[in-house]
């Protein structure tokens, strides 16, 4: 009998450990959220190459010159061009300085057949355009007008380019 009934406490601890890892386990779950922003500020940048007309002799000279604008994808800017450093020039006709004193007259135009003037009154005489985020390049179309009689020497002049946006 005791043996009997030690079998019997032995097969009732294994059914029940059989019984107890056998029983699913309750597993619990929570979830949240993980907010993510990010800002993309407006930005543009600007440079401007040199237009370099070569020797005047009294005709008509035409050359071009290049902005390289860079602004942020569907930014909206405008550039402008304001008289240069030239003494009584204005948008409409610029000065280059003569080395030996004098100036010599040009003019700045937005399109090739050198019509538009590009001057600096945002809506009037600016160019405008919409950012992509990648360079695009205007040309800047420039004219020295025939007729004129400069003294002898280098001319130079500094115009300011404006990024608006």
């Amino acid at each position: 009998m005791f043996t009997s009934k030690k079998n019997r406490i032995l097969c009732a601890t294994l059914a029940a450990a059989m019984i107890a890892s056998s029983a699913p386990v309750m597993a619990a779950t929570a979830t949240g959220s993980l907010v993510i922003t990010a800002t993309v500020l407006a930005s543009c940048t600007v440079v401007g190459s040199t237009i370099a007309f070569g020797n005047y002799t009294s005709s008509q000279v035409d050359q071009t010159g290049n902005i390289a604008v860079v602004c942020t994808n569907g930014t909206s800017y405008t550039i402008g061009l304001d008289a240069g450093a030239g003494t009584g020039a204005t948008t409409s006709v610029r000065k280059l300085t003569g080395s030996l004193g004098g100036n010599l007259n040009y003019a700045l135009y937005r399109d090739s057949s050198r019509t538009s003037n590009w001057g600096s009154t945002i809506g009037t005489d600016t160019q405008a355009g919409t950012g992509n985020g990648l360079v695009q390049n205007l040309t800047v179309y420039g004219r020295i007008a025939s007729a004129q009689t400069p003294l002898a020497g280098v001319y130079t002049d500094t115009v300011t380019v404006t990024l608006t946006y």
